[in-house]
């Protein structure tokens, strides 16, 4: 059976119960090749049944919900399938199993997990703010991961009572930070008056970063390492 559901945390735990005695079970968010005598269901958030199986699986470990959030977010085409087959695998076992690494699912979610964190971690320092005509921070981003709210606490901490937008433009989302309140809303495009200012401090940036560079000691792959080019047109410092 192929069990489709829209992404949700609520979509996914009721398919986790509709699919819990499944051994067959596929489950997706996006699209799936069907063969011939396929059974398919799509799956709606059933608030009841989610909560069911939210209690069971949170009697069983306290931290399998902030588990989901982050399975839930990776950009892994096979994310869906770690997640059930983790969850499965936890409601089984009836204990914590994700120090169980030897364990194949296991080892599968916690190595999606950490690529979302490490995502999160690197775009503390690949966030490039603009300021805008009216005083508010505008960045774009395209993570592989559905990180922006993420992002929020860091830049709040460091930019306080500054207002500023994060905008995944692949997911057509924004985190937005009004100076008190974050909050997250769709947001397909943004057409943006930069203040007078931002070219002159794009260009500073610009020479900053050409200043300490050392051509003889060029080490493109390192530096594609360490700066994966996937984020570079997003980065004043590299455009051109």
């Amino acid at each position: 059976m192929i069990y489709f559901y829209d992404g949700s945390k609520d979509a996914f735990l009721t398919a986790f119960l509709l699919a819990y005695n499944d051994g067959d079970a596929t489950l997706t968010s996006g699209s799936a090749q069907l063969s011939i005598g396929s059974q398919t269901v799509f799956v709606q958030a059933d608030f009841s049944r989610a909560r069911r199986a939210e209690k069971r699986l949170l009697a069983i470990d306290k931290g399998s919900m902030r588990d989901l959030s982050v399975l839930l977010r990776s950009g892994d085409g096979d994310r869906d399938m770690v997640a059930l087959d983790y969850f499965k695998f936890l409601a089984k076992t009836g204990r914590p199993v994700r120090e169980m690494l030897a364990e194949d699912c296991v080892l599968a979610a916690a190595e999606c997990m950490r690529r979302v964190g490490n995502e999160v971690h690197r775009f503390h320092g690949f966030v490039r703010f603009m300021e805008t005509g009216c005083g508010a921070l505008y960045a774009p981003i395209s993570p592989d991961n559905d990180i922006c709210d993420l992002l929020v606490p860091h830049f709040r901490a460091r930019l306080p009572g500054f207002p500023f937008v994060i905008h995944d433009v692949k997911r057509k989302k924004a985190a937005v930070y009004d100076g008190e309140h974050t909050f997250l809303a769709p947001l397909d495009r943004a057409e943006i008056v930069l203040s007078a200012g931002e070219e002159k401090w794009q260009a500073l940036w610009r020479d900053y970063y050409d200043g300490v560079n050392i051509p003889s000691r060029k080490r493109l792959k390192q530096m594609r390492g360490y700066m994966p080019v996937r984020y570079w047109k997003f980065m004043p410092e590299k455009k051109g």
